[in-house]
């Protein structure tokens, strides 16, 4: 956590905790003196990796040390015959991850602010459709081309409150979570077809009218923008998605909001 603030980032204990648990096994921690001074962990989705919280102390930068991190997390993954490895890139970390062999893939955006009131409009209610999970999930691997299943049944657990889904009498079109950060609400993820995400995205304007929040919206899903823009929203940074391996083909139309940088 005090790398994480160190670099302004939005994670909270929950977060990491989810990582570890999510793959104990590909995290790491880098030492200098016996104090820690880096970290990186990776999660594996049978042939896809993600790798996130790329974090090196401010104080011991330019030695390599973000270097030996990502060489030892690729290793991993590599003894496992992972084919395609991911993450989401800051400008300060693309350099290094493109002399590993990383290739820009596609851009997000990060739009931040406080939500504006807005007309009241219908809202969508909680879901409560016990043993139907896996309806989402197969949407979920549908649209990201991962079989994210053990990320997204986590967040269920963690955050089912925030669940909103659209279904129709064809199954469900949508669905979309949101969590606390340390500084703004993570909204997303959202994966849904044109009028689902319409309208998830505006019930959770709705809904969190008022509050800090932070979502991560491919650049080229120019309906997404138009509708956080509405809500007072403007963008912060940009991150870059970058592939290792044979490309993970997304639907970035169904991909609304993104479920962060640390996980995709």
């Amino acid at each position: 956590m005090r790398l994480k603030d160190q670099a302004g980032w939005n994670q909270v204990n929950r977060d990491w905790q989810r990582l570890f648990d999510l793959q104990p096994d590909g995290c790491f921690v880098a030492e200098f003196d016996g104090r820690p001074v880096g970290t990186v962990v990776t999660c594996r989705f049978e042939q896809v990796a993600w790798v996130a919280m790329m974090l090196v102390d401010e104080a011991y930068r330019g030695q390599g040390i973000g270097r030996k991190l990502m060489t030892r997390a690729i290793e991993e993954l590599d003894r496992h015959e992972i084919r395609s490895i991911r993450l989401d890139a800051t400008p300060f970390g693309q350099p290094l991850y493109e002399s590993l062999g990383f290739a820009p893939e596609s851009t997000l955006i990060r739009f931040a602010g406080i939500l504006s009131p807005v007309v009241e409009n219908e809202a969508i209610p909680a879901w409560n459709q016990p043993g139907r999970e896996h309806e989402l999930l197969a949407l979920d691997r549908e649209v990201t081309g991962t079989d994210r299943g053990a990320l997204i049944a986590r967040l269920f657990a963690e955050h089912g409150e925030s669940l909103r889904v659209v279904e129709t009498d064809q199954g469900v079109k949508g669905f979309l979570m949101s969590r606390p950060g340390s500084n703004s609400r993570q909204i997303g993820p959202c994966i849904a077809d044109e009028t689902a995400g319409r309208r998830l995205l505006a019930d959770a304007g709705r809904r969190y009218a008022g509050e800090p929040v932070v979502i991560d919206i491919p650049s080229s899903h120019d309906q997404a923008i138009e509708i956080v823009e509405a809500l007072g929203l403007k963008p912060l940074r940009q991150l870059l998605r970058m592939g290792r391996g044979p490309r993970v083909i997304e639907d970035l139309s169904r991909l609304w909001a993104s479920a962060g940088p640390e996980k995709g």
